[in-house]
């Protein structure tokens, strides 16, 4: 049996088409990554519904609509750049800035649950109140440009520090990314939720507002009550002593949770979501 053996130019063409293919799905993979949790990706779905609609019309014999679709998508490439500028500028601007493969450690993720869990629970004490917004998927830089910039280390000290008044730094939101204490005194967008509680006050809605944009998590201590409520997607949930706090950044940043935490306590009754 005689085997045949791809000339090397063949070798090359199908080498070439493999990266090309790896690069291009690499490259929608990190697009995807960059808008995953923004109203960035409310527009791209609906984007994606009117090419559907337009191949529909074509399909269906709609030749007012497919005329209509046809025109609108004849722009795509100017309409994706005017919709998506500031996805885009963010996008290049963490280029070269982040990293591209892996994410934060075991470590790393443990020491964050431990510091915001402290310091959570002692502005609770005190009737401090704070508002901590720590970024996930969403890149939080464009925001945090808005409010001061910082570049600490966080410890449950800083924190208690920021939001201690009469300090500079107390009024507004602290920013945490990638592990790092990033801005301060940034003013979120308020929700227009209409269902909201209407006790709660601007640091919740606040709180609110910022996770149903962006994919990132909100830690909220009241002044008034000495309550910890968490933000995430929009949902807020009321009324957490530290164990449940500590079992709920855990879950959301990967840290391994301890044999205390396991056995920790159940979630109050009084625990209130509100869907957004």
């Amino acid at each position: 049996m005689k085997l045949e053996v791809l000339p090397s130019s063949e070798v090359g063409m199908v080498l070439a088409a493999a990266v090309d293919i790896f690069v291009v799905a690499y490259l929608i993979y990190r697009v995807l990554l960059l808008i995953r949790g923004t109203r960035a990706q409310q527009i791209l779905v609906g984007l994606g519904l009117i090419v559907g609609g337009f191949f529909a019309a074509n399909l269906f014999g709609l030749r007012t609509l497919s005329w209509i679709l046809d025109n609108f998508i004849s722009s795509f490439l100017l309409i994706v750049i005017v919709v998506f500028q500031h996805d885009i500028r963010r996008g290049l601007s963490r280029v070269g800035r982040r990293q591209f493969f892996g994410s934060a450690g075991y470590g790393q993720g443990a020491y964050l649950v431990d510091e915001l869990t402290r310091a959570a629970e002692a502005m609770a004490q005190d009737r401090t109140g704070a508002i901590i917004l720590v970024e996930r998927e969403a890149d939080l830089s464009e925001l945090a440009e808005t409010g001061i910039r910082v570049d600490g280390r966080i410890s449950t000290g800083l924190l208690m520090q920021v939001f201690t008044p009469p300090g500079p730094l107390h009024d507004g939101a602290l920013i945490i990314q990638q592990g790092r204490i990033s801005a301060a005194a940034v003013f979120l967008p308020l929700t227009q939720n209409p269902r909201l509680d209407p006790t709660l006050g601007t640091r919740h809605r606040a709180a609110v507002g910022a996770t149903e944009e962006l994919d990132a998590i909100a830690i909220v201590v009241s002044e008034e009550r000495g309550q910890i409520s968490i933000a995430e997607g929009g949902t807020l949930t009321r009324d957490l002593d530290s164990a449940m706090l500590r079992k709920v950044l855990q879950r959301y940043f990967g840290a391994r949770p301890t044999r205390a935490t396991l056995s920790g306590t159940r979630p109050r009754r009084d625990t209130q979501k509100w869907s957004s």
